[in-house]
C-alpha cells in the first residue's frame, strides 16, 4: 500500500484536470494574445477560469489575476501594494507564523526602509485581535495574515481582523494568504474586508506552477513583473492557459463536493487524533482547548511531536513502508531548520526536531490511516530505543 499524507506540500492532480490540460497543450495550444482563431480558443479557457473563480469567490472578473503560484501572488500583493502606497506610510503588519513567501518578502521590504510589525501568536498558533489593534497606526498601509497555517492547521480570525482593520483605518489594505485554506473553507473576500487574497493550484488537486491573486478593484497596486502588458498591465507574461484552466477545473470539482469532502477530512482527522493519543510521549500541536478532536482547526492538517525521535529519522522510517509525510513544512527548499511556527507557539525546544506533519486530502481513506498508525505503533518504540543508545 502507498499512503501519501503530505497533501499540504502538494496534492495529486484530479484526472479530469490532467485530461483538460492535455487537451489544451496538444490541441487548443494557441497563445491567447494572438488574434487568430487558435488564440481565441485559448482565450476562452481563460474566460472559463475567471468565471469559475468569480462564482466561487463572489467577486468581479476584473479582480482575478493569475500568477505562477502562491509565492508570486504573495510577493505581488505585498511589494506591489507597498510600492504603490508608500506616500501614505511605510508600516506593514504580519504575523510570526507566516509562510516564507510572506515572511521573507516582509524582510525584503524592511531592507528597503519599510517598518514591519510581527504579531505574536498564542499556544494554539492564533494571533490576538487586541495585539493587532495595538499595532495598527495611521501610517499602516498593509496587513498580511494567513488564513490557515501550513504547519499546524491553526485558523486565523481573518474575518474579525478584516473588520477591525477597516474600522481603525479604512485606507489600510488587508492581504490574506489563503493557499492552505482555499478549497477547505469558504472564503468571500468582499464580505470579509479582504483586499487581496492568494491561492495556489497544486494545493487543491490542480497543477503546480499556477496561482491566483484576487485584487479588489479599488486597490492601488504596482506591477512587480513588467513585459507585454497582459492581465490589465499588472502581471505581464504569456498566460499559462493549461495551468490556469487546470486550477479552475480543480476548484470547480472541489466546490461540487465541498460539504462531503470537508466532513470526511474532519472524520479522518478526528480518528487519527483519537488513535495517535494512545501512544506514549506524543504531543499534538495546535488543538484548541475544549476541542481536542481538532474542531476549530483546518480539517486536513495534524502536527504531532514524538518525544525522543528525530522527525527526519521517522520520516524515512515511514517511507520504508511507502508512507509519505513531512517534517514540519515542505516550503524551504529541503533545508531542515527549526520551525518558526512551533517556536512562536512556545513548543518545548526538545520537540522542535521531533515533529511530523500529517496532511490529508479527498483521496485519504481510513484504511490508509490505520496502516499508518500500525507503522507508527511499531516504529516509534524501536526508534526511541535506538536514540537512547
Amino acid at each position: 500500500m502507498e499512503v501519501y499524507l503530505d497533501n499540504s506540500a502538494t496534492t495529486r492532480v484530479f484526472p479530469e484536470v490532467a485530461e483538460l490540460m492535455t487537451k489544451i497543450m496538444c490541441v487548443d495550444y494557441g497563445n491567447p494574445s494572438s488574434l487568430h482563431r487558435k488564440g481565441m480558443e485559448a482565450e476562452q479557457y481563460l474566460t472559463y477560469a475567471k468565471q469559475t473563480f468569480v462564482k466561487l469567490l463572489k467577486v468581479d472578473e476584473k479582480e482575478i489575476y493569475f500568477t505562477s503560484g502562491g509565492t508570486e501572488s504573495d510577493n505581488m500583493a505585498i511589494m506591489g501594494c507597498a510600492m504603490a502606497n508608500s506616500r501614505r506610510g511605510k508600516h506593514l503588519i504580519t504575523t510570526q507564523v507566516e509562510h516564507p513567501a510572506v515572511m521573507n518578502t516582509m524582510r525584503h521590504m524592511e531592507s528597503l526602509g519599510y517598518r514591519v510589525s510581527y504579531l505574536p501568536v498564542n499556544a494554539y498558533g492564533q494571533v490576538s485581535l487586541d495585539e493587532l489593534q495595538r499595532q495598527m497606526r495611521q501610517d499602516t498601509i498593509l496587513v498580511s495574515i494567513m488564513h490557515t497555517n501550513n504547519e499546524v492547521g491553526a485558523l486565523q480570525p481573518v474575518e474579525e481582523a478584516g473588520a477591525l482593520i477597516k474600522r481603525m483605518n479604512p485606507n489600510t489594505l488587508f492581504h490574506v494568504d489563503a493557499v492552505q485554506g482555499f478549497g477547505k473553507a469558504k472564503i468571500y473576500p468582499k464580505r470579509m474586508n479582504i483586499d487581496l487574497m492568494s491561492a495556489s493550484g497544486h494545493k487543491i488537486h490542480g497543477p503546480k506552477g499556477v496561482g491566483l491573486l484576487y485584487i479588489g478593484d479599488k486597490v492601488k497596486i504596482h506591477p512587480v513583473i513588467h513585459g507585454g502588458g497582459q492581465q490589465r498591465n499588472l502581471r505581464s507574461g504569456t498566460d499559462n492557459v493549461p495551468g490556469v484552466a487546470g486550477m479552475a477545473k480543480a476548484a470547480e470539482l472541489l466546490a461540487a463536493h465541498y460539504e462531503d469532502d470537508v466532513k470526511r477530512l474532519y472524520e479522518c482527522k478526528r480518528y487519527f487524533i483519537q488513535e495517535i493519543r494512545k501512544m506514549e510521549g506524543v504531543q499534538i500541536n495546535g488543538l484548541l482547548p475544549g476541542k481536542e478532536d481538532g474542531e476549530g482547526t483546518a480539517p486536513h492538517i495534524v502536527s504531532v511531536s514524538f518525544k525522543g525521535v528525530r522527525s527526519e529519522v521517522l520520516l524515512h522510517a515511514l517511507e520504508e513502508d511507502n508512507i509519505y509525510v513531512s517534517a514540519g513544512s515542505a516550503c524551504a527548499a529541503r533545508k531542515p531548520q527549526p520551525s518558526q511556527t512551533l517556536i512562536a507557539m512556545g513548543i518545548d525546544r526538545s520537540l522542535l526536531e521531533s515533529t511530523i506533519r500529517f496532511s490529508f486530502s479527498v483521496y485519504t481513506t481510513l484504511e490508509e490511516i490505520d496502516y499508518t498508525l500500525r507503522a507508527l505503533y511499531g516504529k516509534i518504540p524501536m526508534l526511541r530505543k535506538y536514540t537512547r543508545r
